[in-house]
């Protein structure tokens, strides 16, 4: 039983509601490894007395995590850590890469690989002639033995010398950099959507649960489009950051 309450302090003279206050700093405990996956937190009761807090106060604190998914209720059990979301910048990397650094422990389960003409839509995105031949490869991404994405790639035979077997042990775009690839810039959409029945079976969540979508084309320093992603990420466990500047 994680004991927290010594390692919050409230500022009751700041603006910033109380239970925000209690919420911010469980989640940079949380997202540190302070309090790791597992780790199960005193009742709100408890833990309400200690800051000197009232117990719906404590409670929307608790709740205002479980909706972001860092904490979760269980029945005999009491409220317990689950993994950090994984926060990523909107930016030209590699999912694997970004894990990787965040020491994460990524790891790939490859659910298709193998050669095809180019489908249609895909030729369009990244202006390929019909008809010509594309890697494509299907794969789960998981961060700490959870999933956390599926994602499916294509990208022009002749490109790099892609392998499923080097695709379980690096990232896409490691394996792009590897082969001389200078990737420049990106066309990038991201969106929202229900898991379908397959999906949510993979990613362990139910079916219709929320899934952020991202669909890229990424060009190389001669303007040539070199890879095609759809992929699809647990809403749950993972958000996009944006950085906004004022013109």
């Amino acid at each position: 039983m994680e004991r927290i309450a010594p390692s919050i302090r409230i500022d009751r003279s700041s603006p910033v509601p109380l239970y925000f206050q209690v919420a911010q700093r469980l989640e940079q405990m949380i997202e540190s490894g302070e309090m790791p996956p597992g780790s199960r937190l005193e009742n709100e009761i408890a833990l309400a007395d200690q800051l000197g807090l009232s117990r719906p106060t404590m409670r929307q604190a608790i709740q205002h995590l479980v909706d972001k998914g860092l904490l979760v209720r269980k029945r005999g059990v009491g409220t317990q850590v689950v993994h950090a979301r994984v926060r990523r910048q909107v930016e030209l990397s590699s999912l694997f890469d970004d894990l990787d650094r965040a020491h994460r422990q990524p790891r790939t389960e490859i659910l298709s690989f193998g050669r095809q003409p180019v489908p249609e839509e895909v030729a369009v995105a990244m202006r390929l002639p019909a008809g010509t031949e594309v890697i494509t490869f299907d794969r789960l991404r998981y961060a700490q033995d959870e999933p956390l994405a599926l994602m499916r790639n294509y990208v022009p035979v002749g490109v790099a010398d892609i392998t499923a077997t080097a695709l379980e042990r690096y990232g896409l775009y490691q394996l792009l950099r590897d082969a001389g690839v200078q990737l420049r810039i990106a066309d990038q959409t991201i969106s929202a959507r229900k898991a379908a029945a397959t999906e949510a079976r993979l990613l362990h969540e139910t079916r219709g649960a929320p899934l952020l979508t991202m669909v890229r084309t990424a060009y190389d320093h001669a303007n040539r489009a070199v890879e095609y992603g759809s992929h699809v990420y647990r809403a749950s466990r993972y958000s996009f950051e944006l950085t906004l500047v004022a013109r």
